[in-house]
């Protein structure tokens, strides 16, 4: 492994940019490849099979792409696929989980929410995680549709604040103090949510432990990136190149390309 080598991530869509950019700002020195498999979105409403069958095919990708070691910057992909992907391939992964152990052991009331798909939501990882914390009562709510509208560049739209007000307003009356976002989609919805939610529940989402988490990783494997040289980042997507262009505010390469 060669420490110029690049990271890969993938997500199925525009969404894990919101891990790429934490990973970004903490390793600036290092090389990104980012996949977006937009076409294949929303991973959330597929079945288990076909999660590792996309999930594979996109760390195949990025291996081609010579990447040093794969963050899976999608939480139902990581929920329903990770431990396949270990198996299989020779290379380190790092995955994204919904952050319930920081919102449970922090909570007053006793009473968290978690937004996040589907696939996420009904996977067996989820839900050996939610067993840890009997004492917390933890409110789900699947958040159809919000990924597919952040994928059709409709993310202020009306469609999406009346979804998020029906998807929020049962969590507010059931007295949540933290609210966890278990998609990386989810973290471009932020200041919506801050809008709708009291300002005394506090929002999670995992992109900040999954940077250090790829930090310590790479200094384990003593592959961080120490060189001078300027670090590079592309990105491709099997989609229209308009929505990831804009959410990366039109500053890197997006290459859209078949896979």
């Amino acid at each position: 492994m060669i420490k110029s080598q690049p990271i890969g991530l993938f997500d199925s869509g525009i969404g894990g940019t919101s891990i790429w950019k934490e990973i970004h700002q903490l390793l600036p020195n290092e090389n990104t490849i980012y996949l977006a498999d937009t076409k294949n979105a929303p991973y959330g409403q597929r079945s288990k099979e076909e999660i590792i069958e996309l999930s594979i095919k996109n760390t195949e990708f990025l291996l081609e792409q010579n990447s040093k070691i794969i963050v899976v910057a999608c939480n139902t992909a990581t929920t329903n696929a990770i431990k396949e992907l270990r198996a299989k391939f020779d290379v380190p992964f790092i995955g994204i989980e919904p952050a319930i152990k920081p919102a449970a052991n922090n909570s007053k009331t006793q009473t968290i929410g978690i937004l996040a798909t589907k696939g996420t939501l009904n996977s067996e990882l989820f839900n050996k995680a939610t067993e840890r914390f009997q004492d917390t009562k933890i409110i789900e709510q699947v958040g159809y549709n919000l990924v597919k509208l952040i994928e059709d560049g409709q993310m202020h739209s009306e469609e999406m604040t009346s979804l998020l007000h029906k998807y929020l307003e049962p969590m507010i009356e059931a007295n949540i103090d933290y609210l966890v976002l278990g998609c990386s989609h989810y973290p471009y919805l932020i200041p919506q949510i801050k809008e709708i939610l009291p300002k005394h529940i506090q929002i999670i989402d995992s992109g900040e432990a999954v940077a250090k988490q790829t930090q310590k990783l790479l200094e384990q494997k003593n592959v961080l990136n120490d060189s001078n040289m300027p670090s590079t980042s592309v990105f491709y997507t099997n989609a229209n190149t308009e929505v990831l262009d804009d959410i990366l505010e039109h500053k890197y390469s997006v290459i859209q390309k078949d896979f």
